[in-house]
């Protein structure tokens, strides 16, 4: 009998030694998962271990962090907070409205953004706990109304920030960059509160079982005041950094990082149940987010299956968190779902680069990055098809990143062809002065840029290749008051608000409707450059004025929902002109539907671009600016433009 038990014994010890390994392992899955992931990109791009594009890294998951901290509280209780971007956005805003617009000292300035987003997470805690609305529907109703004071107070423009709030932005020496410090602040308070104070283990608590915390003596309702309230703290600091990034506060900025926030909780082990979640692991799940986004880009993985990657990842998370609360203890079963989030996402990242071949990459000789502000509307969707045919008859290796319309995005694109060692980068901003800091890093590694469409306000550029938008938008005024007989009703369609095409074309359009005192502009609502929305807001505007006989719409996406929302009317008793010359919209003017398009050429635009850069990238003297000739599409000369 001893000897029987003997000889189970070290069984029984490999199997408590595999029991504790597989329990160590689960519970540091995200920090397995991120090693693997390190590990993958070293071994596929030479350019990933670098310090500094691990500089970068850090930088780039700051913003995300911060903004995770703070959702880290809220779904430790249980709870969700989908307004943490928006509050972000609004408390910028504030801090550069007040210290720009207003005069007020900037530490003044700065206090009472913050206040702005303890006010929002207020509310969103009375919302929940007071008006008994589900957390994702309070959230979901900040997140507009705080977008919506950010445009209102910013009339839709970016704000200048001070010089002084612009260094959070910045590198103290060469290598300690101040946005990972805040980072790593902002981490440490979020564990000492998680661990070390009354509020944090009252949110365990609740998180656990919400009945049994209030039966305990926990006050639940004002224990989620402030839950809530530091989750809007934590918002307006992670948008003060991006800020300082983009040195100005963009009304539309952090659009989407709510979901990236509830990812990095997630991936970091915490549980959308509640009653689960650590400062480290939520910093980890940031650091994960950020280092495959910088990996895709070093490894010029096409921006569309960037995202498909991005979505695979944040669905593992949550199958991960499922599988957590399915068990009462670890299994391999949960054990290899909690490695397997990273190794998955490196498996799809393989997948991606295999499927696309060398990704967004053309050539093979002379590096150059192109990032474009979106590739969701045909006209840059053009330029892009323009640049690359470029490049291959150059023979030269083109880069393309997708920034979609996301500025800090953009700005870390930007640093990661920085950090590659491009020849020379085109750049096509999403916003111009956001783009700022980060082609002043490209110009002090030596690195020529090219802006597209665009120009880049505060840096240098050694060309602007682009045409004249505010001229544009004159010779739309001229075409559709001539097309109306120089009277009647306009509806005017804006584009996304902030974004300097619209800013630009609307400029040139009311100074060319002046020369026509009896064209009445009677509705203006914008509808973001979007097809849909152009569709929708159009339909609208009718019902309050039917008795419009013009419509100016600032992208030919937008004209052309306007055109279906017309119907009949349409080209005949209403017209409708648009902006770009894309093929579609060339189509509708061939048709009678629109009237006119102000055509860009934007594959030409792509063309030109890349041959400064290959110019610029040789050392050659090239003129500060490549002027490409915008013309009126009418049906008469339409066959002119179309493809």
């Amino acid at each position: 009998m001893s000897t029987d038990t003997l000889r189970k014994q070290p069984s029984s010890q490999n199997g408590g030694s595999r029991q504790t390994a597989a329990r160590l392992l689960g519970e540091n899955g995200a920090l397995a998962g991120l090693v693997i992931l390190v590990v993958a990109l070293a071994l596929l791009s030479g350019d990933f271990l670098t310090v500094d594009n691990l500089l970068n890294v850090g930088v780039q998951a700051a913003v995300v962090a911060i903004l995770a901290f703070g959702v880290t509280f809220v779904i430790v209780t249980g709870g969700i907070d989908l307004s943490v971007g928006a509050v972000a956005a609004l408390s910028a805003v504030v801090l550069a409205w007040t210290a720009t617009d207003h005069g007020v000292p900037w530490p003044i300035a700065l206090v009472i953004a913050i206040a702005v987003g303890v006010a929002a997470g207020l509310v969103n805690g009375a919302l929940i706990t007071y008006g008994k609305l589900p957390p994702f529907i309070a959230t979901l109703a900040m997140l507009g109304v705080a977008r919506g004071l950010a445009l209102v107070i910013s009339e839709g423009s970016p704000i200048a920030l001070p010089d002084a709030v612009t260094h959070l932005g910045d590198t103290i020496g060469s290598y300690l960059p101040v946005p990972v410090i805040v980072m790593a602040a902002m981490g440490l308070l979020t564990a000492l509160v998680l661990a070390r104070t009354y509020s944090g283990r009252a949110m365990y608590a609740i998180g656990g079982n919400e009945e049994a915390a209030r039966l305990s003596g926990i006050k639940v309702s004002r224990q989620k005041l402030v839950t809530y309230a530091l989750s809007g703290a934590f918002a307006a600091i992670a948008g003060v950094v991006l800020a300082a990034r983009l040195s100005s506060a963009q009304p539309q900025a952090a659009s989407g990082y709510e979901l990236d926030a509830i990812a990095a909780v997630v991936i970091g082990g915490a549980s959308l149940s509640g009653g689960k979640g650590k400062a480290f692991g939520t910093l980890v799940g940031a650091l994960i987010l950020a280092v495959l986004r910088n990996g895709l880009n070093l490894l010029s993985v096409n921006a569309f299956w960037q995202q498909v990657v991005i979505g695979v990842v944040i669905a593992l998370a949550v199958l991960l968190d499922t599988l957590r609360r399915r068990g009462t203890s670890f299994s391999p079963r949960t054990f290899y779902a909690g490695g397997g989030v990273v190794v998955a996402a490196v498996a799809a990242l393989a997948i991606a680069v295999a499927v696309n071949g060398t990704g967004s990459g053309t050539g093979g000789g002379t590096k150059i990055g192109l990032s474009v502000s979106t590739l969701n509307n045909p006209f840059f969707v053009q330029l892009r098809q323009g640049a690359e045919a470029e490049a291959k008859r150059q023979g030269v290796d083109l880069t393309v990143s997708d920034a979609q319309n996301d500025a800090s995005q953009q700005a870390n694109q930007l640093q990661n062809f920085t950090t590659q060692g491009m020849k020379a980068i085109i750049v096509n901003p999403v916003d111009s002065d956001a783009a700022s800091p980060a082609v002043q890093a490209a110009n002090k590694a030596g690195i020529p840029v090219i802006a597209a469409d665009r120009n880049v306000n505060n840096a240098t550029v050694a060309q602007l290749v682009a045409s004249d938008n505010v001229a544009g938008g004159r010779d739309a005024a001229k075409t559709l008051a001539e097309a109306m007989g120089g009277k009647g009703e306009v509806a005017w369609i804006q584009g996304q608000a902030g974004t300097s095409a619209s800013r630009e074309r609307g400029q040139g359009f009311a100074e060319g409707m002046k020369a026509f005192p009896n064209i009445k502009i009677v509705a203006k609502q914008p509808a973001d450059f979007d097809r849909t929305k152009g569709l929708d807001v159009m339909t609208n505007l009718l019902q309050s004025n039917p008795g419009i006989t013009g419509v100016f719409a600032e992208n030919d996406e937008m004209a052309l929902g306007a055109v279906k929302a017309l119907g009949a009317k349409s080209g005949g008793q209403v017209k409708v002109v648009g902006f770009d010359g894309t093929p579609d919209g060339i189509k509708a003017v061939q048709a009678g539907t629109m009237t006119a398009s102000v055509a860009q050429q934007p594959r030409l635009l792509g063309q030109i671009a890349v041959q400064s850069a290959i110019r610029a990238a040789k050392g050659d003297k090239i003129e500060s600016t490549n002027a490409v000739p915008v013309k009126v599409a009418t049906k008469a000369n339409a066959s002119e433009f179309a493809s």
